[in-house]
């Protein structure tokens, strides 16, 4: 076996192991997750995709659900595998797109070694805000940017054929998330800076044309066109992780990808101020202009951090390790043949201490999750209207449904009109018109985390009664209703984690009764 191959082989491995243990340390789920796994249940029981809202009791449109193929795949790894699937599902799709970056570096710097481990350790750092909870359908979007990339470059190196397959891939890539917008848009910056690189252009044009027009081939066709439009053209001022990076609420934080950014941002001055001095400097326009957008984005969107983590080390790993290597040769001369060794051990330390057969049960945290209010609405059969945070919607749905509809949950524009979110941010920060809610979309119960105004309001209303409460939530119905004795929820966490994934909603059963 070549040496490279060995290198290879053993990075791999490691940086597997290293993306599994992380992935067992996240503590929570996504709050769409919930929304998700109806949706994939929907398809796999009745062989179609849900088109309408069954979950909400205010007006809905037809749902657009630009992530289906995505609650397929979760679904049934949860279906099969619980837990442990769907967080060996997210270390397959991080590791996969770490292993895609390393074919692109690999293609583009033929002298360098694509292995060099630090580097992706940094970018997996900078970016593991977005993949600290099991699984997120933009991994999809990641990982398929990423592919593009790699067979963009190939046309780069001439080789052509390839760029054929991004129409086949952006038909998968459509139906699993809606951010396949992207893998145009990164065709289009690979088309006006290999122009201003006055390279040919025309090889990279019939294969964007086909990969637009191949848009329509999912189950909505044109309609969706419309939709994606206007879903990625909409103002999310309600949704925290459509703000900016120094925005007031995240200036203080993603430091982690801040002092990344900002160090290859140096390294990279510094390596194309030596380069100009030596006069060996190439300004490729593809390559600066793909890092520009890719950072303009996640400034302007910290969701879109990720793809700009990817473009860095796509397109900065060779003039990263010419300033590495420079600093360790002639400053740390003595360790730099043993850097890897020392790197891959404490890494595989890590992967050790925290792959465990508990660490694939994660439990939902009690601090974000209404987890004993749910249980307390369900166990006491309070039916009726649920009103409860943006966020909380999907798990409401997941656990309630039929006996309980909600307002609003994370799926936003692919179900719901653009005045609810609003009103709804209204009710909880007690704004003026704080209850136009109540009289326009009135609930006959409500959860409320207990750090928000409107919980001191509605205590003071003699109109709701709280009926319970824990160190987060409390659970308000209408005085009217409200009983004198109600069963107090199960305080056991075993409890808790094997009903994780319990719920109500059967399509099959659903459509016998219908």
């Amino acid at each position: 076996m070549k040496k490279e191959t060995i290198k290879s082989t053993i990075f791999y491995i490691i940086f597997f192991l290293f993306v599994l243990a992380f992935s067992t340390t996240a503590t929570n789920y996504d709050y769409d997750l919930w929304a998700r796994l109806i949706a994939g249940m929907g398809f796999v029981q009745t062989g179609h995709v849900l088109k309408q809202d069954f979950l909400s009791y205010t007006p809905t449109h037809t749902w657009f659900d630009h992530e289906w193929g995505s609650g397929v795949i979760f679904y049934l790894t949860q279906h099969f595998f619980s837990s442990a699937g769907l967080l060996f599902l997210q270390a397959i799709l991080t590791f996969s797109i770490f292993f895609v970056i390393t074919k692109v570096v690999k293609l583009r710097y033929e002298s360098t070694s694509a292995y060099n481990f630090l580097f992706y350790y940094l970018a997996f750092v900078a970016m593991s805000y977005m993949i600290d909870v099991p699984i997120r359908c933009q991994m999809f979007s990641f990982l398929f940017f990423a592919i593009f990339i790699y067979i963009l470059e190939l046309a780069r190196k001439d080789n052509n054929k390839p760029l054929w397959i991004l129409p086949v891939l952006m038909i998968v890539w459509n139906n699993l998330h809606g951010g396949c917008v992207s893998g145009i848009g990164l065709i289009v910056l690979y088309i006006v800076g290999e122009f201003f690189n006055r390279k040919p252009i025309k090889k990279y044009i019939y294969p964007l044309i086909a990969t637009i027009l191949v848009l329509p081939i999912n189950p909505w066709g044109f309609e969706y066109i419309k939709f994606l439009v206007h879903a990625n053209t909409m103002q999310r001022a309600e949704i925290i992780e459509w703000w900016g990076l120094f925005s007031k609420y995240f200036m203080f934080k993603y430091m982690k990808f801040k002092i990344f950014a900002l160090v290859i941002i140096l390294v990279e001055l510094g390596v194309v101020l030596r380069q100009m001095i030596s006069k060996k400097f190439y300004f490729d326009k593809t390559k600066f202009l793909v890092l520009a957008v890719t950072m303009y984005l996640a400034v302007a969107h910290v969701k879109l951090i990720p793809m700009a983590v990817i473009a860095i080390v796509c397109f900065l790993y060779d003039d990263f390790y010419t300033a590495f290597n420079f600093l360790t040769n002639n400053i740390f001369h003595k360790i730099s043949n043993i850097k890897d060794i020392i790197l891959y051990g404490l890494i595989l330390l890590f992967a050790i201490s925290n792959i465990n057969a508990k660490a694939f049960e994660p439990l939902l945290d009690w601090s974000r999750y209404p987890v004993l209010s749910v249980e307390f609405v369900k166990i006491n059969q309070i039916k009726g209207n649920l009103l409860l945070s943006f966020g909380l919607g999907s798990y409401a749905s997941y656990k309630l449904y039929p006996n309980n509809k909600i307002y609003v949950d994370g799926r936003y524009e692919e179900v719901y009109y653009d005045n609810l979110l609003p009103l709804l941010n209204k009710f909880y920060l007690v704004k003026p018109g704080w209850d136009e809610v109540l009289k326009k979309y009135p609930p006959d119960v409500m959860i409320i985390e207990k750090f928000y105004p409107i919980s001191r309001v509605l205590e003071k209303n003699k109109e709701w009664k709280a009926v319970f409460e824990d160190n987060y939530f409390m659970v308000f119905v209408k005085s009217k209703n409200a009983r004198e004795t109600y069963k107090k929820p199960s305080l056991d966490l075993n409890y808790y984690k094997k009903t994780i994934f319990d719920t109500d909603i059967n399509f099959v059963l659903q459509s016998k009764h219908e």
